[in-house]
């Protein structure tokens, strides 16, 4: 089956139109992926920040509070269900030791 003239311009169009916007992609996925790392970044700084009130506001109370060690992010998305129960454990011990110390 051969092509007239006609149809063959017009997938030579139609590829081209594709490549333009499959090149274009990598661009828009590119502006996409340097949006997420800002927000990330903003949302680690602001953990960071609460946990430091955390922590101070709870030395000031004279409450011992376990400290969670940062790795910069990337460990926290390594962790386990049972390591989230563990602490959620650990830490829920917390206000029961500040009340039997306030009584």
């Amino acid at each position: 089956m051969s092509l007239t003239k006609e149809q063959e311009e017009l997938y030579k169009k139609t590829m081209d139109e594709a490549k333009l916007q499959f090149e274009n992609i990598d661009t828009e996925m590119e502006q996409e992926i340097q949006k997420t790392r800002e927000i990330l970044a903003g949302l680690q700084a602001s953990k960071k920040h609460f946990q430091q009130i955390y922590e101070a506001t709870a030395n000031l109370l004279g409450i011992e509070v376990e400290v969670e060690n940062d790795g910069q992010g990337e460990d926290d998305e390594a962790e386990t269900d049972d390591d989230k129960g563990e602490k959620k454990q650990s830490s829920s011990k917390n206000p029961e030791e500040a009340q039997e110390k306030s009584s």
